[in-house]
């Protein structure tokens, strides 16, 4: 059933657009090599994604820094992992990952395709909390900087996902409004319950197959958007 009434789509970056999961993992193979960390990759990405999302909701809930962030999802993986590594080298293996981490931009499947076909009747934006330096190399590298009339980062403005300040910011800068406003992402508190406590529209992107239940939109893959759009 299509949504009536929506002039602008807000999507999130990471884990919605942005392969954050592959293009991490083939960042952290070629770090390690880089810097002969000789540690298994499948055993460190097994912890690793568990603890980066504590310390993203840390960093979110303004909690932590995300130098704290950085260092800590690392540091802390590497003791999970029981694999020892001096400060000094995660220090240097936290900046040397946020230096690699856009050299590789794989995209899930069909957002080019979903893009092309929602810029034809609607404005489009990007709502991420992410980093404001990292996200827009995303974008630009991954050729899909141009599709988007405004981008807003979290660390833009010191807010972030889930908190009603960054999406009424967002709506501002887009020019628009929260009724004609749908937010598209695979975040079900930060990006969804965010934007419903708001009056925003959702669709629930399920990238990691939670099967949450709930009464809002679900898509299991972008193309399932021209179901609504």
């Amino acid at each position: 059933m299509k949504i009536e009434g929506i002039t602008d789509v807000f999507f999130d970056l990471d884990h919605t657009l942005w392969d954050f999961d592959k293009n991490s993992e083939l960042t952290f193979d070629k770090i390690f090599k880089m810097n002969a960390i000789q540690i298994e990759l499948h055993e460190f990405l097994l912890h690793y994604r568990d603890i980066n999302f504590q310390y993203w909701k840390l960093y979110r809930d303004a909690k932590i820094d995300k130098e704290v962030l950085r260092f800590g999802r690392l540091r802390d993986t590497f003791v999970a992992s029981n694999f020892h590594v001096e400060d000094d080298m995660i220090r240097k293996l936290s900046t040397d990952y946020i230096t690699y981490l856009t050299d590789t931009n794989y995209l899930f499947e069909n957002t080019i395709e979903i893009l092309d076909y929602l810029s034809l009747n609607y404005n489009l934006h990007i709502l991420s909390n992410g980093f404001e330096e990292v996200q827009s190399k995303k974008l630009m590298k991954s050729n899909i900087y141009h599709y988007f009339k405004t981008i807003t980062n979290g660390e833009d403005i010191g807010i972030k996902k889930p908190h009603p300040e960054i999406f009424h910011h967002a709506v501002k800068k887009a020019k628009t409004e929260m009724s004609r406003s749908i937010m598209i992402g695979d975040g079900y508190e930060a990006d969804i319950e965010g934007a419903i406590n708001v009056g925003m529209d959702v669709i629930y992107f399920d990238t990691n197959n939670m099967n949450i239940k709930t009464n809002v939109k679900q898509i299991s893959g972008l193309i399932e958007i021209k179901k609504y759009l």
